[in-house]
């Protein structure tokens, strides 16, 4: 049987022996088949990033915004004429860049509060689904865009991207109910592995009927909003596999939760709750040094995977003198050898720790960099292969990086720490494009720009080297794995 967790000494609740199951009662083989379920949903949502956010959306968006504000003018030429949000004029080849970045911050503010309020519910798969569907609602309603509508597509793009952000919370805070200790790294993994398959197949998919519109009777734009939907639809479809396959489980309240004030009694209203326990998370995360710092080196190094991805295409069609198809091929090599490389860096974790394995990959990812620097103009075969290289490294890194920081969570509180895992992906974001953008305008070469991204890999490194694990687990009151 399961010893139930009691109040430790830092407020945390104390560790159940490792490598017991995470409920009473519960067969091996329903404990699998709660994990394959929650794979599902790493499936249903990168649906929705690689076809609407990554490939179709932004470039659509802008025709739209183009088309209202130069009417009579071909999309294809630059449009002198702003447009206006709320009073502020807006150039229409910045509007879905200004959208995304909207979405981005508003999800920084939001999630914490979100992952707050969800520790405290005992529904968490529920909540999961609800949101899901609400934010596959939106990507779906973009069917609806065009002429003009570029508005529609700016509140179905907020909408659909805070879904996913706190869905993403609650996704993350479940890895930790459905996998013990020694599990985490590998399920983890697989979840990583199942999205990249998922998201490759419906945008190889969409790239084909946008490509052969004519040949199935559509326009290219019809084709861009039939491809539109189907991302949402995927999206809300394949969630109903988590939604059925998982559990709810009580909530793990810890002693120091505010919610047991005596001032807040069973009526007491869950948004203050909400919020005054994120003041609280915000004023006990340095009780957690290990923790706080590993969310430090997060910051620093993910920010340097994220602006890689952003600014791969701009530096192949640009830098390189590449052209769409290349582009467009790159992107599906990444999503597809992704799969494998979530899977052998996974593998790698359970032999020599995933903290090792995450510093591996920094290194790569230095390599990464170093040899865009070095890559020849016109050579459309050594971006895609530089492109295999970057999906073998990327779901390792971003997988082990969510098992790791698990590990460090305070128990009964993990959607409310994923919460800032993920504010702190979202919030600071920004910091590799900015100096992206600052060095190729100080030296107007791209390869300097690229090479310049090296620092954040050697901080990130640099800080995740200094956390100790060991310490930073048990002060968590998390039993230790047994490989570290």
């Amino acid at each position: 049987m399961t010893p139930v967790p009691t109040p430790g000494p830092t407020g945390a609740l104390e560790p159940t022996d490792p490598g017991e199951p995470t409920d009473p009662g519960e067969t091996p083989a329903e404990h699998r088949r709660e994990q394959h379920s929650w794979y599902w949903y790493d499936w249903a949502n990168s649906a929705y990033i690689t076809t609407t956010l990554t490939v179709l959306l932004s470039p659509y968006l802008t025709t739209l915004a183009k088309r209202a504000a130069c009417p009579g003018q071909d999309t294809g030429q630059t449009c002198r004429t702003a447009l206006r949000v709320l009073g502020i004029p807006i150039a229409p080849g910045s509007l879905a860049l200004y959208t995304i970045t909207a979405a981005t911050f508003l999800s920084a503010v939001l999630l914490p509060v979100v992952g707050a309020a969800v520790d405290r519910t005992g529904n968490k798969r529920t909540l999961l689904a609800r949101i899901a569907w609400t934010g596959a609602l939106a990507a779906s309603a973009m069917v609806f865009l065009g002429g003009t509508r570029w508005w529609l597509g700016v509140i179905l793009t907020l909408i659909a991207n805070l879904a996913m952000g706190c869905s993403l919370v609650i996704y993350d805070a479940i890895l930790v109910d459905i996998s013990t200790p020694d599990e985490r790294d590998s399920v983890s993994s697989r979840g990583w592995a199942f999205g990249y398959v998922g998201g490759g197949i419906l945008l190889a998919l969409n790239l084909a009927v946008v490509s052969a519109h004519d040949a199935i009777g559509l326009s290219s734009e019809a084709a861009v909003r039939v491809s539109l939907l189907s991302a949402g639809l995927w999206w809300g479809g394949f969630t109903i596999i988590p939604f059925r396959g998982l559990k709810d489980r009580p909530p793990l309240t810890p002693a120091n939760d505010p919610a047991n004030s005596p001032s807040n009694g069973p009526a007491a209203d869950p948004a203050h709750n909400a919020f005054s326990q994120l003041w609280h998370t915000l004023r006990d995360l340095p009780s957690y040094p290990q923790t706080l710092l590993f969310l430090l080196a997060y910051l620093f190094y993910n920010d340097g995977i994220q602006t890689v991805i952003y600014a791969s295409s701009v530096f192949g069609q640009e830098e390189l003198h590449l052209g769409t198809g290349a582009l467009i091929t790159t992107i599906l090599v990444v999503q597809f050898v992704g799969f494998f490389g979530a899977l052998v860096f996974g593998r790698l974790a359970a032999r020599i720790g995933a903290r090792r394995t995450v510093l591996l990959s920094l290194v790569l990812w230095c390599l990464v960099v170093g040899t865009g620097y070095f890559l020849p103009e016109h050579r459309a075969g050594l971006f895609i292969l530089l492109g295999a290289f970057i999906g073998l490294v990327l779901g390792g890194s971003q997988a082990l990086s969510r098992s790791l920081f698990s590990q460090l969570l305070p128990r009964g509180r993990e959607a409310e720490y994923f919460s800032l895992y993920q504010a702190t992906e979202r919030g600071t974001s920004w910091f590799g494009t900015l100096m992206f953008g600052l060095v190729y305008q100080l030296t107007g070469s791209y390869r300097s720009a690229i090479i310049a991204l090296v620092v954040f890999f050697l901080v990130g490194g640099t800080l995740l080297g200094c956390v100790r694990l060991r310490k930073g687990i048990q002060d968590a009151g998390n039993p230790l794995p047994e490989i570290l």
